[in-house]
C-alpha cells in the first residue's frame, strides 16, 4: 500500500491534465515521465508534501469565514445523514424562513428538488467511473459528504457556495466540487451571470480572471503549475461565483485550474476590476 499510494497520486495528477484539455507536446510528455520516474525514488517525502499542501488548503476552505451567524434570522439550517452498504450521505444545505417572505418558497422548493432527490443522488454514485476501478480496487463504502458557505451582499442579494467533498475508494486524498447559487432576497428570483454581467461578455470576463490568475502565478502567490482557465471550463462555470465584500470569487472544481494536491480552488476578483463589463440597473444590484 505504501508503494500504492504515489503511483495513485501521479495518475490522478495526470488525469485532472487530460480532463484539463492541456495540449502538451511530445518532449514535455517525455520530460514528465522521466521526472515522475526519479520522483518514485523520493515517494516518501513528496507523497507527505502533498498530503500537507492537501489539508492545507481544505483546511482553508472548510475554516472560510461566512455569515451564517449574521443570517440566523433568515436561515433554516438542515441536514441529511444516511448511511448504505456502498455509501455515507452527509449533506448540510439552507432553507430560507418562508414566514419572512412567502416568495423563499422558491429557493427552498429548488434546493428541494435540485439536492435532496436521494435516489438519484444514489443513481449517479453508483454509475460512476473512477480511475480506482480501473486498478482493481474493490469498491469500499465511500463518503459523500455536502456544506455551504452563505454570503450576504447590501441586504439583498445571498451567495450560497455549496462545496461537495468525494472520498473515493482507493484515492489518496477526497476530491472536491462546487456549485454556488445566488438569490435576490427582493424579489424572490435567482440569479445568473446575465443579470450581473453585459450580454457577450463572456470572453471578457474570462479573460479578466486568466489575467489575474497569470498575475498570481508570476508573483508566486498560487503555485507556478497552475492553469489558464480553457473556454469550455469557463462556460461550465460562468454561473458559479460568490459576491462577498465586494468580490466576485469564482470556484472551479478540482483540477480544473490547479493540481489537485495544490493551488486553490477559487479566484477572487474585485468588483472595481470588473466594472467595464458589470450590467449597469436603474437599481444596481450591486450598487456601485
Amino acid at each position: 500500500m505504501k508503494n500504492l499510494l504515489p503511483i495513485l497520486v501521479f495518475l490522478t495528477f495526470l488525469a485532472c491534465k487530460n480532463d484539463s484539455n492541456k495540449v502538451k507536446t511530445e518532449s514535455e510528455d517525455e520530460q514528465l515521465i522521466e521526472k515522475s520516474a526519479d520522483s518514485f525514488s523520493v515517494s516518501d517525502k513528496d507523497l507527505k508534501l502533498m498530503e500537507q499542501t492537501l489539508e492545507i488548503k481544505r483546511k482553508e476552505l472548510l475554516e472560510k469565514k461566512d455569515q451564517k451567524e449574521e443570517l440566523e434570522t433568515l436561515l433554516v439550517s438542515k441536514s441529511i445523514l444516511k448511511k448504505d452498504e456502498w455509501f455515507t450521505l452527509d449533506f448540510k444545505y439552507p432553507y430560507l424562513n418562508e414566514k419572512i417572505k412567502p416568495q423563499f418558497e422558491n429557493f427552498n422548493e429548488y434546493i428541494k428538488k435540485n439536492y435532496l432527490d436521494i435516489k438519484e443522488i444514489e443513481k449517479q454514485i453508483l454509475d460512476e467511473k473512477r480511475l480506482c476501478d480501473s486498478l482493481g480496487i474493490p469498491r469500499q463504502n465511500e463518503l459523500r459528504s455536502v456544506d455551504y458557505k452563505i454570503y450576504n451582499l447590501n441586504d439583498r442579494i445571498i451567495s450560497v457556495l455549496f462545496y461537495k467533498e468525494n472520498h473515493y475508494t482507493g484515492a489518496a486524498h477526497a476530491a472536491y466540487t462546487f456549485e454556488t447559487l445566488n438569490f435576490d432576497l427582493e424579489r424572490g428570483v435567482f440569479l445568473k451571470f446575465e443579470d450581473f454581467f453585459n450580454d457577450g461578455t463572456e470572453e471578457e470576463v474570462q479573460e479578466i480572471l486568466n489575467e489575474f490568475l497569470k498575475e498570481k502565478i508570476q508573483s508566486g502567490e498560487m503555485y507556478y503549475d497552475c492553469w489558464t482557465i480553457s473556454d469550455d471550463d469557463f462556460f461550465n462555470a460562468k454561473n458559479n461565483f460568490v459576491i462577498n465584500d465586494m468580490v466576485v470569487e469564482y470556484y472551479f472544481d478540482d483540477c480544473i485550474i490547479c493540481p489537485s494536491y495544490t493551488g486553490t480552488y477559487s479566484i477572487k476578483i474585485p468588483l472595481e476590476m470588473l466594472k467595464p463589463v458589470l450590467r449597469k440597473h436603474k437599481k444596481d444590484l450591486l450598487m456601485l
